[in-house]
Formats: structure tokens, C-alpha cells, sequence
């Protein structure tokens, strides 16, 4: 049960406070006075503390003030003879959870006194689900602690929500953090990739469908919108949704009902949305790619996550957490092997790392991961902070170079939100060349500046 300290200058008083919380499993500590409270505030933790309002010397506010400023502050419960309201507003504005007036039925007590543990016990718990389930959150940087409290403000409402990223920087881990730091956290969060399923797939996957709705469509199927009533629909890489889908998902933001495919009748669901995307979602609707109207219903409230290489504070933290969660202590990270990673851009983000640590994991052995783990052969980190990929290391049997090539520039394309000026820079060369490579593959390129 919860740990509970009850303060009282009343000694017969505290006494048979202390005994009745005892009788429901309670671990009770008890003093006499305010001064006595604070330095046992200050050598252990409580869950609950019950103290009077007027004691000599140290009174139940400052205790109360103590109290709240701790770390992990416990609730605090005032107990005065002296019930006046104004005893009592001072209190609440000044953080107590709930107040008693003298005399009070010791029954009374004990269920303000269960009902306040059963609920830390409640968002305890919940804090530790948010830990397991995202392990990646760390913010040690200025601009990830703001994402966090953005993260952690917005889950109260049921807003919604729109992160913005770039690949692998932990966008459905913050999905996850609102989610499970929401009223709905009880409920179901479902994950829809929807770069990862062509149209006609994904409407039906989004809306469900009646059986013969479409060639395949053997049997009814609910949809992902129906299996996250009462909870969050986490729509990933919404900005490679087309035109017509995004007029159904305005439709259910708008009305909260939708249509599944094949049917007539309307469904009304209870769901959150929270999408996100690594797309410049103002560009796509200056260019007609993205519906204005569904952009603003759908950023409600936006929250940037910032690459790794802005958020250089992280790097060793996420290192280190990395190797927590295999039970490795952060002493296995050599100083050297730090400053190669601080050395590095990260195009690839929190994943790229990953990568990195669990490929070096495996290099290192039982000995301590070095600088050259992380840069021996195969995609590796650079001195210099770039990505050092060699020639030899692609080649193989079946390679195909103008395959290759392809996917290399279509990759930069998509990590530059499909602008082309910024594609080539990243490939090393000009914005003419892009335009003459693609068009020697046999893509239907036109470059609208003619060079």
C-alpha cells in the first residue's frame, strides 16, 4: 500500500490517525510537530502526507511547501480544527489534494487516504508503461525537453495532434508518450504505416469494408478507425496519403463518423488522431499535393521533432540508455567511441545509432566499445562527421548498378521532402545532374527552370 506520513502536534490525535491507516496495510511514519516533518520529508520518500494546519514554529503550509517541492512530491492533506474557507482555498491553491475539518470520522480518513494511493498507484503505473514503451525519449537538449512538454500538454486534451521530423528521429515513440499520458491510455492505440500500403488498401484498412465491397473482400472487415474507438489512431507518414483518402479522414475529423467501404450506413467512432509525417505539409498544399482544409483540421496542435544532429546534448544519453536496456553499464562506451559519435551528423537519426551501438556490440566482444567499432568496414561513422560507405562493400553477386543508382536517388528525394535543389546536395551534385541522371534511368523528369 502507500507510504503515508501523518504530522499532528495532538499526539492522541496523530496516534489513532497513524493506527487507523495502519488497519488498511499502510506503512505510517508519525511525528509531533512541523520541524519534525521536514527533515523526514527530506530523508525518505511518502506517497501521502496528512498534516495540521496550525502547529507551532513550523505550520502545515510550510509543510505542505516542503512537501510539493520534493523531486516526486507526495498529495498532501490538510487537517484543521479551524475549517474556515479560507483555511481551506489557501490550502488547495497552494497544492494540498484535499482538506479534513476536526473532528473527523476516522473512516473518513482512511478512504481520502485510499482513494489518494490508488490513484498515484494508477499514474505510477502508467509512468512505468510510458518508460517501457518509449525507450528512445530522451531529452537532455533544450529542443527535445520542449517536444516532451508539448508531448506531455497536449495528452491531456483530445486534440489533434501533428509531429513533424525527419525518418528515425522517434516521432511514434512520442505517438506513444501522448497516448499513454492521455485519459485514453486504457484504451487501444493502433499503427497505421501508410506510406507502407497502396490506395485502394489503405482506405479499406482505414474504413473497413462489407464483404464484396471489392474483388477479395470475402468477409466484413471493421477497419483500423473502428478498432481505435475509445482510444488513438496513429496515422504514420500521413503526408504520402492521396487526395481522396484525405477527404474521408477530413470527413471523419469534422463529423467523427465515417462510412466503410461498400456500406451505406454511418459509424460514429470515439478517436484521437495523431499523425505524423517527414514532409514539409506547408509545401504540399502550396503545391496542391495535401488538402489545405484537412491540414487544418488535422494540425490541431504541431510539435517538431528535431533531428539528432540538433540535439547533440542526447547522443551520449541515448548511447548509454541503449546499453541499459541490455543490461550493459555505460562504462562499455569508450571516451574515444563518444567522440566518434558526437562527431557524426546522423542523417539517420535515433535509428541510424541504434544501428551503429548494436553493430559495435558485436565488434567489441567482452571488451569495451572502441572508436573502430564504429568505423570498421560496412556502413560506418566518419571522422570527419559524414556517412563513409565504401565502393567495395556494395558490390556483390547480383548488383545492379542502375538499380542501385535508382534507389539511391529516389532515397535522397525522399529524405529531402521531394524537393530536387535539396536532394542533389545531398548526393553531391548539381540540381542539373539529378535531372540528367533520373532521365537517363527513364524517368519522366521535366525540370521547370531548364537547366
Amino acid at each position: 500500500m502507500a507510504q503515508v506520513l501523518v504530522v499532528d502536534d495532538e499526539v492522541k490525535l496523530g496516534k489513532l490517525v497513524a493506527e487507523a491507516l495502519e488497519l488498511d496495510g499502510h506503512e505510517v511514519a508519525r511525528v509531533t510537530g512541523g520541524r519534525a516533518a521536514l527533515v523526514e520529508l527530506a530523508r525518505r520518500g511518502f506517497d501521502v502526507v496528512l498534516t495540521d494546519l496550525r502547529m507551532p514554529e513550523v505550520d502545515g503550509l510550510e509543510v505542505l511547501k516542503a512537501a510539493r517541492a520534493l523531486p516526486t512530491p507526495p498529495e498532501v492533506v490538510m487537517m484543521t480544527a479551524h475549517g474556515s474557507a479560507e483555511n481551506a482555498v489557501a490550502a488547495m491553491k497552494a497544492g494540498a489534494a484535499d482538506y479534513l475539518t476536526k473532528p473527523f470520522a476516522m473512516d473518513e480518513v482512511r478512504l481520502r487516504v485510499r482513494r489518494l494511493a490508488e490513484q498515484r498507484a494508477a499514474e505510477t503505473k502508467s509512468e512505468r508503461l510510458v518508460r517501457q514503451l518509449t525507450p528512445t525519449l530522451v531529452a537532455e537538449s533544450p529542443r527535445m525537453k520542449q517536444a516532451l512538454a508539448s508531448a506531455r500538454q497536449v495528452a491531456a486534451s483530445d486534440a489533434s495532434v501533428v509531429l513533424l521530423g525527419e525518418s528515425g528521429t522517434g516521432k511514434s515513440q512520442l505517438a506513444r508518450l501522448i497516448h499513454y499520458s492521455s485519459k485514453r491510455a486504457a484504451g487501444p492505440l493502433v499503427e497505421v504505416h501508410c506510406a507502407a500500403l497502396p490506395e485502394t488498401l489503405l482506405e479499406g484498412e482505414l474504413f473497413g469494408h462489407e464483404k464484396g465491397a471489392f474483388t477479395g473482400a470475402t468477409e466484413r472487415k471493421a477497419g483500423h478507425l473502428a478498432a481505435a474507438d475509445g482510444g488513438t489512431l496513429f496515422l504514420d507518414e500521413i503526408g504520402e496519403v492521396t487526395p481522396a483518402t484525405q477527404v474521408k479522414l477530413l470527413r471523419f475529423l469534422q463529423e467523427r463518423e465515417f462510412v466503410p467501404l461498400g456500406s451505406t450506413q454511418a459509424r460514429k467512432v470515439d478517436v484521437r488522431v495523431i499523425a505524423a509525417t517527414n514532409r514539409d505539409l506547408v509545401a504540399a498544399v502550396r503545391e496542391g499535393r495535401f488538402r489545405e482544409d484537412f491540414y487544418y483540421r488535422l494540425n490541431v496542435f504541431g510539435i517538431e521533432v528535431p533531428p539528432l544532429r540538433e540535439r547533440k546534448e542526447d547522443l551520449v544519453p541515448l548511447a548509454h540508455a541503449f546499453l541499459s536496456r541490455r543490461g550493459l553499464p555505460p562504462a562499455k562506451l569508450s571516451k574515444e567511441a563518444e567522440a566518434r559519435l558526437l562527431a557524426h551528423t546522423w542523417p539517420g537519426n535515433v535509428r541510424e545509432l541504434e544501428n551503429a551501438l548494436e553493430r559495435a556490440l558485436i565488434l567489441s566482444g567482452d571488451g569495451d566499445i572502441q572508436a573502430e567499432h564504429l568505423g570498421a568496414g560496412g556502413p560506418s561513422l566518419s571522422r570527419g562527421g559524414g556517412r563513409a560507405v565504401r565502393a567495395a562493400d556494395v558490390l556483390g553477386e547480383g548488383f545492379n548498378l542502375d538499380a542501385f543508382e535508382r534507389e539511391l536517388l529516389y532515397a535522397a528525394l525522399e529524405r529531402a521532402g521531394g524537393n530536387k535543389t535539396a536532394a542533389a546536395k545531398l548526393l553531391g551534385i548539381t540540381r542539373r545532374r539529378l535531372y540528367s541522371r533520373l532521365q537517363s534511368l527513364g524517368e519522366k523528369v521535366t525540370d521547370p527552370e531548364g537547366d
